[in-house]
Parts: C-alpha cells; structure tokens; sequence
C-alpha cells in the first residue's frame, strides 16, 4: 500500500508483515487524533485482548501538530510534538496487543476539506486490505471539527467498497460530547467493565496529552462510570463502565441516506420524548 503522506507509516507490534497484520484485522477503528482511539473504540480494544480469533487494529488521520503543551512539553515545536505523539501512539498498540497501527500524518486543515481526495483513498486502501467486520469512529453529533471530518471521510470510503466487503457494523463513538444525551432505544451500549488497568493505562501513555494539561486518563475512565451508573433510574448497576455509540451501519448499508437528516433523526427523537413527557405530566 502506498499512502497519499510521505509521513504516514504502518506500525505492527509483533512485527508481521504490515498486510498481513491488517488482513486479520476483525475490529478496525478509525480516529482524529493520536489517544482518540483509546478513549472511543475500548470495547473493540478489549474484545481482541488475549483473544486468538479477534484482532484489533487503529488508524490515526492526523499528524497530532496541533496539540497544547505545557510543562516538559512547553516548548517543543510542531514537529516535536508529531514525533511524541507518534511514538505514544505506537506504546499503546503494545500495551493493547492491536494487529496493526496505521498513522496516515495529515494536517487537520487537509482532513476538514471536503474537496482533498487523499484521506478516502488512503482510508479505503486500508477497508480493502483489513476487511474488519466491525469498524468504530467518531460520532457525528462530535463537537470537534476535525473528528466529523474524520468520520465523514470513514463513511465516504466505506460506501466505495463494494456492498460484500463492507462491515457489517459502523459506531459513531464518544470523545469530545458524549452521547448521553440519545434516546435509550437509540443507543449502541458497549460493556468496558473489563481490564480497568489495561484502560487506565492506554490512555495513561499519552504523557504528553495528560502533562500538557488535559486529564483524559481521569476523565475518560468517569465517563465510563458516569455512563454506567446513570442508564437505569430504577435498577442496580450491572457494569461498572459503559461507552456509547450511535449506530452509523446504515449510512454504509444505504448509500443513498442524507448524513445530516439521518444524524437529525436522533435529535428529533429525543426532542418528541421530551415534549411528550411534559405534555403528560403537566
């Protein structure tokens, strides 16, 4: 394979070879930023762990230039920053045993451009080699531009394949909003009660996020909890970590599928419920 970025790179922690690695690729996410896949996509992290008939892989799109530093981190340039980033990256694909970690170093401007060609072709190669029956990525209700963008482009290289090879599930994860807000009906609820230490301590490794100034370790391990305690008002809790993912299978399955009106079916949901409620209880 042969990426559009002269940066990008395939790394494989126990060293197959890099098509190889992706080929047996089961569950396969797809993020923004070096840590996003280890705060969105842990249920597919932990469903591969030890397990010999599941193999995770990630791809990172952007090249992580962009990130706030302070402290030790204080002064390092951009292209510091990329090498750290990387290189933590790549400490994460160890410690969660993924199959492969392909890191395709695009700046974010590039990625929000819905006229740049480069990131679907890229994405695409990797669906056609990696086949992954189950795919996680950002949601579209995200506040973050460059995690849409991402997303968006994810959708766009699905819907190239064609309809045998694609995955049979795409999930729209938590980062930056969370998903609380959806209706219960509407959610895809991910058990992360599992492995505590392996979660705390993939998101751990982005020394340079946490030392810089944003908690994602603490933060990312509440909303877990948070999601888990508060799904059922009136039952005992039955996981102690939770994530949850809107389900964007059917924006791949039916191409033909307006992306803002299906993502505006969600809101319209919750705001019927809501107006419902009032009415009958007023």
């Amino acid at each position: 394979m042969k990426f559009n970025q002269e940066n990008s790179q395939i790394y494989v922690p126990d060293g197959l070879a890099p098509e190889q690695a992706l080929w047996r690729t089961t569950r396969l996410a797809v993020g923004a930023h070096q840590d996003d896949l280890e705060i969105m996509a842990a249920a597919g992290i932990l469903e591969c762990f030890h397990n010999p008939k599941e193999w995770f892989s990630g791809v990172v799109v952007t090249d992580g230039s962009g990130s706030p530093r302070t402290g030790l981190y204080a002064d390092f340039s951009n292209e510091q920053m990329m090498l750290v980033r990387v290189e933590e990256q790549k400490k994460a694909a160890v410690l969660g045993e993924y199959a492969a970690q392909v890191l395709l170093g695009y700046p974010s401007s590039i990625v929000k451009d819905g006229n740049q060609p480069g990131v679907v072709e890229d994405l695409f190669q990797i669906f056609q080699k990696a086949r992954p029956d189950i795919v996680y990525t950002h949601n579209l209700a995200d506040k973050h531009e460059t995690h849409v963008a991402v997303t968006l482009r994810t959708i766009s290289a699905i819907r190239k394949l064609p309809v045998e090879s694609r995955p049979s599930r795409l999930l729209g994860c938590e980062v930056w909003r969370d998903l609380d807000w959806m209706l219960d009906d509407d959610k895809v609820v991910l058990d992360v009660s599992n492995h505590e230490n392996l979660q705390k301590a993939l998101v751990g490794v982005f020394d340079s996020q946490i030392s810089g100034g944003k908690r994602y370790d603490l933060a990312t391990m509440a909303r877990r909890m948070v999601n888990a305690t508060f799904l059922q008002s009136h039952e005992t809790d039955s996981s102690q970590g939770l994530s949850y993912a809107m389900d964007l299978t059917p924006l791949v399955s039916n191409p033909d599928l307006d992306i803002a009106e299906y993502v505006e079916g969600y809101l319209n949901r919750l705001t019927n419920r809501i107006k419902t409620n009032i009415q009958t209880l007023k």
